[in-house]
């Protein structure tokens, strides 16, 4: 996959961030895209479409705070292809799995920059930095989450199995 990245770099950004409390009224996943990240950035939308971004790249702990499970639905909604942090909060990382958001756990968020485009070899753990011609080693996903994120979330995977064996 490749996309182009924009880069929040901070610690700690919270499912509130994400997706604000007050937006939660309506479940509709586009009502939820237009309001993604609004109390982070205000114009992230404006951005992203302007620049065609579609990986975000953060620090450390991203997605804490509540179990909003809209946060990642909001994110994918919005455009996003792609998260890479230092570290993802637990329930974050299942919730986008379950949804079939792709995310990445990198240290050293130093070597991508917003404006830079990478390309993503899930499969073999690398990303390519196109912009800067460097490669960056990641943990390649176990098996079993490539397979529910290439069925596009946990249900579509469970339904994959079930229609498999009927």
């Amino acid at each position: 996959m490749i996309g182009k990245v924009i880069k929040y770099d901070m610690k700690d950004i919270n499912t509130d961030l994400i997706i604000p409390a007050r937006y939660l009224t309506v479940s509709d996943p586009e009502y939820l895209a237009k309001h993604c990240m609004e109390d982070l950035d205000a114009k992230f939308i404006e951005k992203k479409n302007k620049h065609d971004y579609t990986i975000i790249v953060a620090g450390s702990n991203f997605g804490c705070g509540s179990s909003r499970e809209q946060a990642p639905i909001a994110l994918k909604s919005a455009g996003i292809k792609c998260i890479i942090a230092s570290s993802f909060a637990r329930i974050f990382l299942r919730n986008a799995i379950n949804i079939g958001l792709p995310i990445i756990e990198l240290s050293d968020i130093e070597l991508i920059n917003t404006d830079d485009e990478i390309d993503i070899k899930f499969n073999e753990g690398m990303i390519k930095n196109l912009s800067k011609d460097v490669e960056i080693k990641v943990n390649k996903m176990p098996s079993f989450i490539e397979e529910i994120l290439s069925k596009g979330g946990l249900i579509n995977y469970a339904r994959s199995i079930i229609l498999k064996d009927t």
